[in-house]
């Protein structure tokens, strides 16, 4: 089903059993998911599983049984990779036989979950959405709206200039709007640029350089969670990266030249091979059996830990990482 369908769907009341949100837009995916959650049942009774939270005995037993608390059992799953097709069709019957039971699936990232959103029909009462990346003029409508919830004073102008500082990442935009409501004044091209920090003015590929190069990056790191870059994601990419450094590092031993085709696969600008290069032969190979393994142990701390504040505890352990 596509948005348009869905929001008809929504509007007029209709209730499904299971949910499934998915496609190019994270941000439309997670904002959809809680706003389909809010509409069934108060923020205190919806039960959420976050990534390797997940257990399908766990969340099959909740769905099974009656809340003892509220008259609804909402269950909002958010995870990063497909699941089984016999744990997804279990838990979708699950909320067919007990009434009382929904299930909303929260799909993050660039995995393609269309074999998965195939559990979902009419039989069952199912429903999965599919998001496309909006349009500049579907964005700036929505972030119109968010700026209406929150009476901020904006116009057009600077909702454009916002979206464009951003690199048309909503969810940066829609943290910068909830920041600026605070601000009694007409928010302008010039207010935005005092308050708010631009995700293009932290390019990530810098930031990773100046990550594995010893040069301070706490002001960087600061701007990058708090202007609301994905915690995961922004782990991932540095894992990736560490990855990288570990395979020039390995080609350059094994064959003492800089061959950029054979190590990336595609032709990288010489200039940024030879940084990338000159960094990974600062590091031994204990010292990538270190780094792989602490980035792989703090991922899995965020995704399965009850941290209570993710954001601070990713930089306090990125201030550490390399020393």
């Amino acid at each position: 089903m596509y948005k348009s369908e869905f929001d008809k769907n929504f509007n007029n009341g209709k209730i499904f059993n299971a949910y499934m949100f998915y496609g190019a837009s994270d941000y439309l995916v997670e904002s959809y998911s809680l706003k389909v959650a809010l509409q069934l049942a108060n923020g205190e009774d919806i039960n959420k599983i976050y990534f390797d939270e997940y257990n399908f005995d766990n969340c099959y037993d909740t769905l099974s049984q009656s809340s003892l608390f509220s008259s609804t059992n909402i269950l909002l799953i958010k995870i990063a990779k497909k699941l089984p097709k016999k744990e997804v069709d279990k838990l979708i019957n699950a909320c067919k036989i007990n009434s009382d039971s929904k299930v909303i699936f929260t799909c993050i990232g660039e995995v393609d979950f269309k074999t998965m959103a195939k559990s979902f029909n009419a039989k069952t009462s199912s429903v999965e959405v599919r998001f496309f990346a909006p349009n500049d003029g579907e964005a700036l409508g929505i972030l119109s709206k968010q700026a209406q919830k929150t009476t901020l004073k904006i116009d057009n102008h600077a909702l454009s200039f916002l979206y464009n500082m951003h690199q048309k990442n909503l969810a940066l935009c829609v943290a910068d709007i909830s920041k600026l409501s605070i601000l009694d004044e007409v928010i302008s091209s010039k207010t935005i640029n005092q308050h708010c920090f631009g995700l293009g003015s932290v390019n990530i590929e810098e930031f990773l350089i100046n990550l594995f190069s010893g040069v301070n990056i706490n002001k960087d790191l600061y701007f990058l969670l708090e202007e609301g870059i994905n915690e995961i994601q922004l782990l991932s990419r540095i894992t990736a990266f560490t990855q990288t450094l570990f395979m020039i590092n390995s080609y350059l031993k094994l064959y003492g030249n800089l061959n950029i085709k054979e190590i990336w696969g595609y032709p990288l600008p010489r200039q940024i091979a030879e940084q990338q290069a000159q960094i990974a032969t600062k590091f031994k190979q204990d010292d990538f059996i270190y780094m792989l393994n602490f980035l792989q142990e703090l991922e899995l701390e965020l995704k399965s830990s009850k941290i209570p504040d993710i954001n601070a505890y990713l930089q306090a352990k990125l201030r550490i990482f390399l020393k």
